[in-house]
């Protein structure tokens, strides 16, 4: 589990840097695909996945009953911890919301930090209002048994095509949801840091003309100005 050093860490990264320093390490398949923003501009959120999965809809069993069965939504959000991220897998399946408004205000209350699916969201002006940050394939009225079924929580799930654990951690931004595996958790918050430093001061040279070759990436005499910066800075 993340330390809340390490999660605070992680909070300054950009996914853009988190998925870069995992391309390094061989891991490449991280950025959720489908899943963008509800509302644009929110802010960037870290936190342990709590999983979440439905198949597709099976009419025995998708059913307003269902909603009180104790293999439900509802009693998955009860086992959720404060601080955790909602990550459900819904296929990509866009034409029913896998949540709406009571539900995300209930998660708000318990103190889970976002959500993030490849499906889609229902309610969204309400969803909104719960001021929970949601990251989804876009909005849908259909509730979720039109197509889909739930069918677990806290297991190995597979959302936007990327093999998500329980307490893998998440971190989201304007550019997307990336998972960061527990076992890569110290190597990414002992290099980001540096890896942000690093392009911060090459968009600087960029901006006082510098042109790209041997700049981006830096060959041995960038870095050697770049480490001579480092020590006057």
């Amino acid at each position: 589990m993340a330390t809340q050093e390490q999660l605070h860490v992680l909070q300054s990264l950009t996914t853009a840097t988190i998925t870069t320093i995992l391309l390094k390490q061989g891991i490449r398949n991280t950025w959720i695909r489908g899943s963008k923003p509800l509302v644009l501009g929110q802010q960037r959120v870290v936190g342990p996945a709590f999983t979440m999965r439905f198949v597709p809809m099976r009419e025995d069993l998708a059913t307003p009953e269902s909603w009180t069965s104790p293999i439900s939504t509802r009693h998955a959000i009860e086992d959720m911890s404060a601080g955790a991220i909602a990550v459900i897998d819904a296929m990509g399946f866009t034409d029913a919301g896998v949540f709406g408004d009571i539900l995300c205000a209930r998660m708000v209350n318990r103190g889970v930090r976002a959500l993030v699916t490849d499906g889609a969201m229902r309610d969204v002006d309400g969803v909104e209002d719960t001021g929970l940050l949601v990251w989804c394939a876009g909005p849908a009225a259909p509730p979720s048994i039109a197509g889909l079924t739930f069918v677990g929580w806290q297991e190995p799930i597979a959302c936007g095509g990327v093999a998500i654990f329980p307490d893998d951690i998440i971190c989201a931004d304007s550019d997307g949801c990336v998972v960061v595996p527990k076992a890569l958790v110290d190597h990414v918050v002992e290099l980001g840091p540096e890896q942000e430093r690093l392009e911060g001061w090459l968009v600087g040279e960029v901006n006082n003309g510098a042109k790209l070759p041997g700049l981006y990436p830096p060959d041995e005499a960038t870095r050697a100005r770049y480490e001579a910066w480092k020590k006057g800075s």
